[in-house]
């Protein structure tokens, strides 16, 4: 098999150190494929890049009108959140609103990693539970959408009515057939797909409008997700995250995702363009320069953003902050142009 083309290196001194190899497709809604590297085709993982997809049923369902969400806690359905206080105060709210407890929760405690949150809770008496989790937005909109149905509590098993819906809704963006399921790491089944059809899914995004689409209103379920999260970046991540960052200096112009295991997205509505990319070792600072690299390509994203040059350029600093070295990406990269 061939190896994927090196993105991303990492020079020290003027020597290369590291590379990130790497798969991405771009997809225009109406042109198809119209930018790749490596395998567009390669099956993937899609891990958290794919919330939004996963927070559809919440939306079509009328779950969230039911329910009363706000944009605010639709954009924490679709985070990966650092479980800072916002988030997991917002968690707690949004369980209280629907009767429920921290322990309805099927994620799993995790200790967080915005810095305020996790020096609390390292001290005596202070534990973390379900509501620091990363993914405890998107297992809230599970609970909605579980309680919507009047279904059973394990709403993280395959078989559940709440999974039964995302893999139907999965599947219809992608427009593939999904050959099978891993367990993600807050419990819920993450669902394959090729490369090129999460880009497509992406690409669906970016297309949306509030007419609806003949699907329960999808084109204005996906819209409103989309505009929920470029309207809230803090609560997609957090202070530091990149998809915060890259949104805020996007101001409004597309909405990125990440995932586990170098995956990244990208919804850019004014060009109708969804983006998905792979890197093969797994590592989110080659994901994240590559779709930084992108979106600038793309005109939407300025190249003199602070974090645009961090991620893309660097420089690389030692801990008596002397530059040792920096990021470059690929020549193929830097001179695309849709």
């Amino acid at each position: 098999m061939t190896q994927p083309p090196v993105l991303v290196t990492l020079s020290r001194n003027g020597t290369a150190e590291s590379c990130h190899r790497g798969h991405v497709a771009v997809w225009h809604h109406d042109g198809g494929l119209i930018g790749a590297w490596g395998d567009p085709e390669v099956t993937i993982f899609t891990r958290s890049s794919c919330k939004m997809v996963q927070a559809l049923p919440l939306v079509e369902s009328g779950a969230a009108d039911r329910f009363g969400l706000t944009e605010r806690q639709l954009a924490l359905a679709c985070a990966s959140h650092k479980g800072a206080a916002i988030h997991s105060d917002a968690v707690q709210a949004w369980l209280t609103n629907l009767d429920m407890t921290e322990a309805d929760l099927r994620c799993g405690s995790q200790l967080p990693d915005d810095p305020e949150a996790h020096r609390r809770l390292l001290q005596p008496g202070q534990c973390p539970d379900q509501t620091h989790n990363n993914c405890s937005g998107k297992h809230s909109g599970f609970l909605t959408l579980c309680k919507h149905l009047d279904a059973g509590p394990e709403y993280v098993e395959p078989d559940h009515s709440v999974q039964r819906a995302v893999k139907e809704a999965f599947e219809e963006v992608t427009q593939e057939a999904s050959p099978g399921y891993g367990i993600d790491g807050c419990s819920a089944p993450n669902f394959l797909c090729s490369l090129a059809g999460l880009a497509r899914a992406m690409a669906h995004f970016a297309s949306a409008t509030d007419a609806g689409s003949g699907h329960g209103g999808r084109s204005a379920a996906m819209q409103r997700l989309t505009l929920a999260m470029m309207a809230h970046p803090e609560m997609v991540s957090g202070e530091g995250g990149a998809c915060t960052e890259l949104m805020r200096a996007m101001a409004g112009k597309a909405a990125v995702k990440t995932g586990a295991e170098g995956v990244y997205v990208a919804i850019i509505p004014s060009r109708r363009i969804g983006i998905a990319l792979k890197i093969e070792d797994g590592a989110s600072r080659g994901a994240q320069a590559v779709i930084a690299a992108l979106l600038g390509q793309l005109d939407v994203l300025s190249k003199d953003a602070p974090i645009y040059q961090s991620v893309t350029q660097g420089p690389l600093r030692n801990r008596r902050n002397l530059v040792v070295g920096g990021i470059e990406i690929a020549e193929t990269l830097r001179t695309w142009r849709a």
